[in-house]
């Protein structure tokens, strides 16, 4: 009778009983019939998932035309790059299913959530890899709201078609309760590089680009974003390169950063340029004040000819594109915060340093002297509120990157704020930066340089809940 039972288990499953045979009658279960059955029930049992599934992505192999006769071909998501937005509601558990029709095993990292570990998206943190041809589901209540995005996560190492490198990337945005501004209109824009290539000198070896774009397209190609004169726009900015950090500006306007991460801001404030390391976002309002055709990209000349860009066009103007040089304001985390204060919490050192591999070879790095997988954990207890304290002594900047918690900025080269949010921040060469999380999301938790060569080398440590 253990078959029977199985068999009204499978119609349980897809929410179908079909009658059951007596024991005497088992010989009808033991025949050819029943491992077509078998096979209509499982079949019928992936339907019914498939019906459960609210975002589907597959990971693909694509050519994408950024510029007239400028193809690139890299791996994306359905068929694209950036891959498509998936807008979710916080608290509202969803259910992703992911397809990997590649030679080579790949996972998917969403990138600022709370979730657990093993569905994150970290081979690091226990999360399965997807396998060649394979199919994984993720499921999980997104949180917390705000601006979010999903990655690959593999290493790229010397590969640069892999990882960070290649166009898996896409936009998660979690509906909040209540959006921090009013707006007419809003625009996700993915600051982007591609044609990577390895560039040498004496210090090492570092990755270079030949093409830049805004989402798919290069400055001058694609349409343009239309606007209207007094339209309040949203713009949901992601820095979405491997390793480049990026300065841009909006010519003729001027931004009013609402948000960082995702998570909005203590103390909004107008400033005219944006910089973002990799893997940062900012949500900034605009006001459409000045009719016209302007350039929003790169400050800098080289990267916005290469097609770090994108233009803004009012109705009704036919002018030519225009670029204003913008001012050499210096960007700072602490003018968007409050005054700190120091409250009381455990202070862990994290001190990173570079290990010189030689000239014109990979440099590796070290956290407090060892290199990862050699690198300790770091031990937390659950509840507790801890200090990081980013400790940068070498001659490079580092967007460290801390998996399924949110930390509180606590000081910035000496000075001290609160009330910024971030799951990124860019530590300065030669200066220490302080922030504060509460440990409050059981399960290993990786915290790494978002810097694909620095994580594909050494940059890597995991927290580890007592």
């Amino acid at each position: 009778m253990r078959f029977v039972h199985l068999i009204e288990r499978f119609h349980h499953c897809v929410g179908e009983h079909l009658p059951v045979k007596t024991a005497a009658s088992l010989d009808y279960y033991t025949g050819g019939v029943t491992r077509r059955q078998l096979l209509a029930l499982a079949s019928l049992n992936a339907l019914k998932a498939q019906e459960n599934t609210d975002y589907k992505l597959l990971i693909d192999h694509i050519s994408l035309e950024i510029a007239p006769k400028t193809i690139i071909k890299t791996t994306g998501y359905n068929g694209n790059s950036p891959g498509p937005l998936l807008r979710m509601k916080e608290g509202r558990p969803v259910t992703i299913q992911v397809n990997n029709a590649t030679s080579e095993p790949e996972i998917v990292h969403w990138h600022g959530l709370h979730i657990p570990s093993n569905v994150d998206g970290s081979m690091e943190e226990g999360t399965p890899m997807i396998q060649p041809r394979g199919t994984a589901r993720y499921s999980f209540t997104p949180a917390p709201s705000g601006t979010r995005w999903y990655h690959t996560h593999v290493m790229a190492m010397r590969n640069l078609a892999r990882g960070g490198y290649s166009g898996q990337f896409g936009f998660i945005y979690i509906e909040p309760k209540q959006e921090p501004g009013a707006f007419d209109q809003e625009v996700f824009l993915a600051l982007r590089e591609w044609d990577p290539f390895f560039a040498t000198s004496d210090d090492g070896m570092d990755v270079a680009y030949k093409r830049c774009s805004i989402n798919s397209h290069a400055l001058g190609f694609g349409e343009p974003v239309r606007v209207k004169q007094g339209q309040r726009v949203m713009l949901r900015i992601l820095n979405a390169s491997a390793t480049m950090q990026r300065r841009i500006a909006f010519a003729g306007h001027s931004f009013t950063v609402l948000a960082m991460d995702g998570n909005p801001v203590a103390s909004p404030k107008i400033v005219s340029i944006l910089e973002l390391g990799p893997a940062e976002r900012i949500d900034a309002l605009v006001e459409m004040n000045r009719p016209g055709i302007w350039i929003l990209g790169a400050t800098d000349d080289r990267d916005r000819k290469t097609g770090l860009g994108i233009v803004f066009e009012y109705s009704g103007q036919s002018v030519a594109a225009q670029w204003v040089t913008p001012s050499k304001e210096r960007w700072d985390y602490t003018i968007f915060g409050k005054p700190g204060n120091d409250e009381p919490a455990e202070k862990i050192p994290f001190v990173i340093e570079k290990v010189f591999a030689g000239t014109r070879w990979v440099d590796k790095w070290a956290i407090n002297g060892k290199t990862w997988p050699k690198t300790d954990p770091i031990k937390v207890r659950e509840g507790k509120r801890y200090r990081l304290v980013f400790d940068n002594r070498s001659d490079e900047a580092h967007p460290l990157h801390l998996h399924r918690h949110t930390f509180e900025l606590k000081s910035v080269a000496g000075v001290p704020t609160s009330g910024v949010y971030k799951d990124v921040v860019v530590v300065p060469a030669k200066s220490i930066v302080e922030v504060d999380f509460t440990a409050d999301n059981p399960g290993k938790t990786l915290i790494h340089c978002h810097q694909q060569m620095h994580m594909d080398y050494g940059f890597m440590s995991l927290i580890e809940y007592a």
